[in-house]
């Protein structure tokens, strides 16, 4: 008799060990996404394009993370504009969020792109900006907590980083379509063969101007994903009220396979 009861009081004792390690874990997380949105805020900016003569002269087209050496910045291929509009001025360029300086444009310029994956890299002009860390052989798993920094609904709710949170709701493989034949290269012609890769889908919901952003771990903020193909109903007006809360990421390993070939 006496047996069992030493032997329930354990298991007592140790359901309630594990559920104080659960709630301490559950803290820390929560005590730690402060310091990660002051971490990742100044590697955030904003893409667009600017004419002087156009109104308005800059238009917002997605969010982008500086990695690398300072000087490149990450974002989606559909981000970035196939031509600009040479006869009026049209340049694409980034802003920088500096604190009570407000926004400063730096021109930027298409370093490479992967349109396989919905991926690009920009070169940008002036001194290098802080980077993100990409995560480097970590695994990624369903129900893991993420959070991610971006400029949803682009200027409608101003162009002040945002973060939210949420968890790897499932890893799902997708097949992006494929760009024109004279587009075609050997890493296109592999991911044709292969027919699909694994995306992250998440229960966060992003917006269309998250396009492009740094889907980060909760630990030490490395970039496990870049958001992508946010899905709406209707127009971006009804994106306020009714999201489908449907939000995917690409992994970050095709952006690092990018940024070895990048010169």
């Amino acid at each position: 008799m006496m047996n069992y009861m030493c032997s329930t009081s354990c298991r007592r004792l140790a359901r309630w060990f594990v559920l104080c390690a659960l709630l301490s874990l559950t803290r820390v997380a929560s005590a730690a996404l402060p310091e990660l949105i002051e971490q990742v805020k100044p590697s955030i900016v904003v893409i667009g394009t600017y004419a002087k003569t156009r109104s308005p002269a800059f238009v917002m087209r997605g969010t982008g993370f500086v990695v690398g050496n300072g000087t490149l910045v990450a974002t989606n291929a559909h981000v970035v504009p196939d031509i600009l509009d040479s006869v009026s001025g049209e340049a694409l360029v980034i802003q920088v969020l500096s604190g009570r300086a407000g926004p400063q444009q730096r021109p930027a310029k298409t370093a490479l792109n992967d349109k396989s994956h919905d991926l690009a890299l920009l070169r940008i002009e002036g001194p290098p900006l802080p980077a993100m860390v990409l995560q480097a052989g970590g695994s990624v798993r369903e129900g893991q907590s993420v959070a991610f920094t971006g400029f949803p609904i682009g200027g409608v709710l101003g162009l002040s980083p945002v973060t939210h949170r949420g968890i790897i709701s499932a890893i799902t493989p997708i097949a992006l379509p494929s760009a024109t034949a004279n587009q075609l290269n050997e890493k296109v012609i592999k991911r044709l063969k292969s027919g699909t890769f694994e995306v992250y889908q998440l229960d966060g919901t992003a917006y269309p101007g998250n396009s492009g952003g740094p889907l980060f771990e909760m630990e030490k903020g490395e970039v496990i994903g870049i958001i992508n193909m946010v899905f709406v109903k209707g127009t971006k007006e009804s994106a306020l009220t009714q999201p489908s809360g449907i939000s995917f990421a690409v992994p970050v390993l095709y952006l690092q396979e990018l940024l070895r070939d990048v010169r």
